[in-house]
């Protein structure tokens, strides 16, 4: 039993520096100079923002997979298929990343063509660059977000359910990963554009996840109920 509270403490702690490494991390991924209108000459220039914006957003997968799996001995207690779905959507997430830092260095590579033969044909760059940016965009914000989004909402549920952590956080988790949702498939149908409108849909889970990590690293689980299953299995 002592041993088993032990793991539960850790897992916690690593959960909540995860999700603290995730938030930081995709700060970091921003890179403003693809996001400008004169990306094909800014971003042959500033190669090396790019590069770092490939690495961070690389090593979000750590932090997008890595909870739900640290997540997953504890919540399968209390709902197996929950657990599953959480990881599954995790790793879903991952791929995406990944995919996202492809385009992202296709993108780069075609800005390095377009400052020494770019003159010569300018549409077919920035045709070619158009695509690559949007398809790097709907991968990041419809892809990667939804399918992080549902992984969070499903282990918010069992948080919620086996009142891990209090009700009013994982309510919380529950409601943000829902807007976070809709505004991925708002960008998605075009309602909206990578805006204001669209930050502030998201910017609800992102405050979760920093008060989520500072209680997991601080508490930990509810003593009352980490130990025990619920009658949901």
């Amino acid at each position: 039993m002592r041993k088993s509270v032990n793991v539960d403490r850790m897992s916690a702690t690593a959960t909540g520096l995860l999700l603290i490494a995730g938030l930081v991390t995709g700060i970091f991924s921003v890179v403003p100079v693809i996001d400008g209108a004169d990306y094909l000459m800014q971003a042959s220039t500033n190669e090396y923002q790019v590069l770092l914006g490939a690495l961070f957003q690389l090593l979000m997968v750590v932090s997008y997979v890595g909870i739900p799996v640290l997540m997953y001995p504890i919540l399968s207690r209390h709902n197996k298929g929950f657990a599953l779905g959480s990881v599954a959507f995790g790793i879903i997430a991952g791929v995406f990343i990944i995919i996202g830092v492809i385009l992202l260095l296709l993108l780069l590579t075609l800005t390095h063509e377009f400052a020494k033969f770019g003159v010569l044909d300018a549409s077919y760059f920035q045709t070619l660059g158009g695509l690559l940016r949007e398809g790097r965009d709907l991968v990041n914000h419809v892809a990667t977000t939804l399918a992080f989004a549902v992984a969070m909402f499903l282990f918010n549920f069992q948080f919620y359910q086996a009142k891990l952590v209090p009700r009013w956080l994982s309510l919380w988790g529950l409601i943000g990963s829902a807007l976070s949702i809709l505004a991925s498939l708002l960008f998605m149908i075009r309602f909206i554009d990578l805006n204001a409108t669209y930050m502030m849909l998201n910017l609800l889970i992102a405050l979760h996840q920093l008060v989520l990590a500072i209680w997991l690293i601080w508490k930990g689980f509810n003593s009352t109920t980490k130990n025990s299953s619920s009658n949901l299995r």
